[in-house]
């Protein structure tokens, strides 16, 4: 479909979120191009990255710097230029901002201003890396990236020991290995998935134990990683091998019925139904 072409009309200008490559320069749509061209400015992360994007696809639209650290008032400048009638592209270094990349504060910012917002979607390193990892779970956990001091990151692991899906994170190559010490001695050994340099030339994917990967990255790792780890697997206690504790344990636990409860503790401890039936019935009404 041909890209309708951007004008302005007297009222606020449009503000497109624009998914740049997380590596292949093929990756940036067609549609991503003709809008990072033809937008009156382009908020980055890093002016240098993303003029090199531009002088890869030709385009010499005026590049604004909008970092983290300056996001909230570097934000105000860029609404007001919005209020004005300017189309104002954002992009992050790579992959889709907002994901763990500046973009959030500006997004809610224009859409309290009445300012339209439009996704330019494309790529994103969460959306790749699930696409490669083969789960069966319909659910997960997308935790960003993790705190960068030790006692702030284990803290924070900690919140999400006992959650029964995937977690997945970001992590720079520097901490990488640390990361996944801290995350074994929280979650304790588990199954994990590590992907390096997606879209690359030399992309990898590293599969194993936690134990297995801390030892695969002890040496010099290169480029932004994407790591996946096991959910809890969930606990159940064990099934009582004594009728009253069997009552307790079906009554309490399972939320059975008296008849289902006589029925199944029948059949649990080989007895005629009509055995266990005052048994149970005299335990079942001293249980609160």
């Amino acid at each position: 479909m041909q890209q309708t072409p951007i004008t302005k009309s007297g009222s606020p200008g449009t503000l497109y979120i624009v998914a740049t490559p997380i590596g292949n320069l093929d990756d940036l749509s067609k549609r991503a191009c003709a809008t990072l061209a033809e937008v009156d400015l382009i908020a980055c992360e890093d002016t240098r990255h993303t003029r090199k994007l531009c002088s890869a696809f030709g385009i010499s639209t005026p590049l604004f710097s909008y970092y983290r650290e300056k996001e909230q008032e570097r934000s105000e400048v860029l609404i007001g230029r919005l209020l004005e009638g300017e189309h104002i592209a954002l992009v992050s270094d790579a992959g889709t901002p907002g994901l763990s990349d500046p973009g959030a504060v500006l997004v809610k910012k224009a859409r309290n201003m009445g300012v339209p917002i439009r996704a330019i979607a494309g790529p994103s390193a969460l959306a790749a890396a699930l696409s490669v990892a083969g789960l069966t779970d319909t659910s997960f956990l997308f935790a960003g990236f993790p705190p960068s001091k030790k006692s702030t990151r284990r803290g924070w692991l900690s919140a999400f020991t006992n959650l029964p899906y995937p977690i997945i994170f970001y992590e720079s190559p520097h901490r990488i290995n640390n990361t996944l010490k801290d995350i074994l001695q929280i979650f304790g050994e588990r199954q994990a998935l590590l992907f390096r340099e997606l879209t690359k030339i030399h992309e990898e994917c590293l599969h194993g134990a936690l134990s297995e990967l801390i030892e695969k990255t002890s040496g010099t790792v290169k480029g932004e990683l994407v790591v996946i780890v096991e959910g809890a697997v969930a606990t159940q206690e064990p099934k009582p091998d004594n009728l009253e504790q069997l009552v307790k344990w079906y009554k309490a636990e399972q939320q059975a019925s008296l008849r289902d409860t006589v029925q199944a503790i029948s059949q649990d401890l080989n007895l005629p139904r009509s055995q266990v039936y005052q048994q149970v019935l005299t335990l079942w009404e001293n249980i609160s």
